[in-house]
C-alpha cells in the first residue's frame, strides 16, 4: 500500500511538472514610444518632451555660435598691428567691421577710441566685452532651469501616480484589482524616469556650454590684452 502511495505522488508530480513545462510565458516587451505615450502619464511626458526638444535646440544653436565666436581670421591681430603702427586707423576699422566676431567688435571699439587716454580705451573694450559675454550666454540659463524643473515635474507625476494607486485601493478595499493598482505605480515610475532623463541631459548640455563660454572669454581677454600692449608700444 505504501509503495502504491509513493507511485501515486510521483505520477502527480510528473504530470504537474509537465504542465508547468508546457506552459508558454508571454512577456510583452516595453517600447520607448509606449512609455512616452502611455495614457496615464502622457500629460506629464508631453511637457518633458517639449523641454528636451528645447534643450537640444539651445545646445546646438549655442554650440555653433560659440564655435563661430572662437574663430579668428588668419593674421587678424597681425594686420591690426601693422595698420595701427602705420597710422592706418580707417583700414583697421574696416578690417574689424568685416569680421562679425566678438573679438573684432571689441577691437573695433578700442580702435575708435584711439587718441583718448588708455584707461578710457580699456574701459570701452571692457564694456563691449561684457555685452559680448551676455550675447554668448543667451538662452544658456534656460538649460539650468530645465535641469532642475525636469526632475521636479517627473516627481509630480510620481506623486500623482501613487495617489491614484492608493485611491484605487481605498475605493475597493474588499476587491483589490492588481491591474488598477499597478496602473498608478506604472505612471509614477514612467514620469520619474522621464524627468530624470530630461534633467540629466539638460545638465550635461549646460555644463558643456559653460565650459565652452569660459574658454572663449579667456581667448578674448588674451587678445584684448595683446591689443592694449600694442597701444603702449612707442610709434
Amino acid at each position: 500500500m505504501r509503495t502504491g502511495y509513493l507511485l501515486s505522488i510521483s505520477s502527480t508530480d510528473v504530470v504537474a511538472g509537465t504542465e508547468i513545462a508546457t506552459q508558454e510565458v508571454v512577456v510583452e516587451k516595453l517600447r520607448i514610444m509606449d512609455l512616452v505615450f502611455d495614457p496615464g502619464s502622457i500629460w506629464i511626458m508631453i511637457p518633458l518632451m517639449l523641454m528636451l526638444a528645447y534643450a537640444i535646440y539651445v545646445f546646438v544653436e549655442r554650440l555653433l555660435t560659440l564655435n563661430k565666436a572662437a574663430k579668428e581670421e588668419y593674421n587678424f591681430m597681425n594686420n591690426i598691428r601693422d595698420f595701427i603702427l602705420n597710422g592706418k586707423i580707417e583700414s583697421a576699422l574696416s578690417l574689424c567691421k568685416g569680421n562679425n566676431t566678438p573679438l573684432a567688435r571689441m577691437i573695433e571699439k578700442g580702435i575708435s577710441r584711439i587718441g583718448r587716454p588708455l584707461n578710457d580705451i580699456a574701459a570701452a573694450i571692457e564694456n563691449e566685452g561684457k555685452l559680448e559675454v551676455q550675447r554668448l550666454e543667451k538662452k544658456v540659463a534656460g538649460l539650468a532651469t530645465i535641469s532642475g524643473v525636469g526632475p521636479m515635474i517627473g516627481f509630480l507625476g510620481t506623486v500623482v501616480g501613487m495617489v491614484i494607486a492608493f485611491h484605487n485601493m481605498a475605493a475597493n478595499p474588499n476587491n483589490l484589482n492588481i491591474a488598477d493598482l499597478s496602473a498608478g505605480i506604472y505612471t509614477a515610475m514612467i514620469t520619474t524616469i522621464g524627468g530624470l532623463i530630461v534633467g540629466i541631459i539638460a545638465y550635461i548640455f549646460y555644463n558643456i556650454l559653460v565650459a565652452r563660454i569660459a574658454n572663449v572669454v579667456y581667448v578674448l581677454e588674451a587678445k584684448t590684452t595683446e591689443f592694449m600692449d600694442l597701444l603702449h608700444e612707442p610709434v
